[in-house]
């Protein structure tokens, strides 16, 4: 297929465009390389897929309509998977025009872009954050999600109503994959695991919110991946049951579909900080703080459906997960083992 992967030089982006490339399809790999956090670190992840072949890039902005629209004019994709956009919930409180620019108007962009070219199946990252102030836990898509706690959910909620129009007037396929805390090699810097592992090295301490008192579903990169290269490659169809009676918030008679990616299982944060302290052979310097606004106590996914669609659900350990990830940023940053 040649696929269009926007954010490709982000975490996320880089790993499902370089498994792209590796099982023979063609990408074009869009990003805008934006200062959210280090530039440098966005080049050095391009530069990995620069040197692949079957690879481009476009260095372009989301919320450029007259230069997306030029993309889609001159290049026909099979499938986009769009993960590009504006990170991070509590940045949302700052910057909210930021969020509004790149995940609103942007991805009205690849929708229209999508639309006009027949695009067969568009992909799009959502989040777990959507949740906001459920508390029926583990996280299912079956349940309603009209209570965003962040600016940020509340765009990804959008982009869920907006596919779903799509797929209702022009038949447009899409899935929103609601992403639970992504880490592993080449992660964000301003995620937990990479604030962390970098303030321990340093003998700085770690901000650790609601006194410690949190629980994640931190899921691995590698089954992320998996999980998105799967579901590109089964296009939704309209549900014969949604036709009859009421959907589901996650099905619908339009081609449209809405899955969890998760660990299925959640882990305490402090279970989190032992395993990173015993990974660097340090202990952390811990500020105890009060929960953020924007933020949740704890989140778990349902992958039921994921699985029951795909075969697959993720499984790699937060053991395994954060070893690799040390791994990696140590090599990175050059920083010698402790003896």
């Amino acid at each position: 297929m040649k696929v269009l992967v926007t954010g490709a030089a982000g975490f996320i982006g880089f790993h499902v465009s370089k498994m792209l490339l590796a099982r023979g399809d063609e990408v074009v790999g869009l990003d805008n390389l934006n200062d959210y956090y280090a530039v440098s670190l966005k080049k050095d992840r391009l530069s990995q897929l620069q040197g692949m072949p079957g690879f481009r890039f476009e260095k372009l902005d989301l919320a450029d309509t007259s230069k997306i629209t030029g993309l889609f004019s001159e290049t026909c994709f099979d499938g986009v998977v769009n993960l590009a956009a504006q990170a991070g919930v509590r940045y949302s409180l700052k910057n909210p025009h930021a969020y509004i620019s790149s995940n609103v108007q942007g991805f009205a962009n690849i929708l229209e872009g999508c639309r006009h070219q027949e695009v067969k199946h568009l992909v799009y990252a959502s989040s777990s954050s959507v949740y906001g102030s459920n508390k029926v836990l583990p996280f299912s898509v079956e349940q309603s999600v009209d209570h965003p706690v962040s600016l940020y959910a509340a765009t990804k909620k959008a982009n869920e109503l907006m596919a779903h129009t799509y797929s209702h007037l022009f038949g447009l396929p899409t899935t929103g994959l609601r992403f639970f805390t992504v880490y592993g090699p080449w992660g964000r810097p301003d995620m937990a695991l990479f604030l962390f592992t970098k303030a321990i090295l340093e003998n700085q301490p770690i901000d650790v919110y609601n006194h410690g008192k949190m629980r994640r579903d931190f899921t691995y990169i590698d089954d992320i991946v998996e999980g998105v290269l799967r579901v590109l490659d089964r296009p939704p169809e309209p549900s014969e049951v949604a036709a009859e009676v009421s959907p589901s918030p996650a099905t619908s008679a339009a081609p449209y579909r809405v899955f969890n990616i998760g660990n299925n299982q959640s882990v305490e944060l402090m279970r989190f900080i032992e395993l990173i302290e015993k990974g660097l052979g340090k202990k952390a310097k811990m500020n105890l703080l009060p929960m953020q606004p924007g933020d949740v106590a704890e989140t778990y996914a349902d992958v039921e459906s994921l699985t029951t669609a795909t075969g697959f659900s993720p499984s790699t350990s937060v053991e395994v997960g954060i070893a690799s990830f040390l791994e990696w940023y140590k090599g990175y940053y050059h920083i010698a083992n402790e003896k």
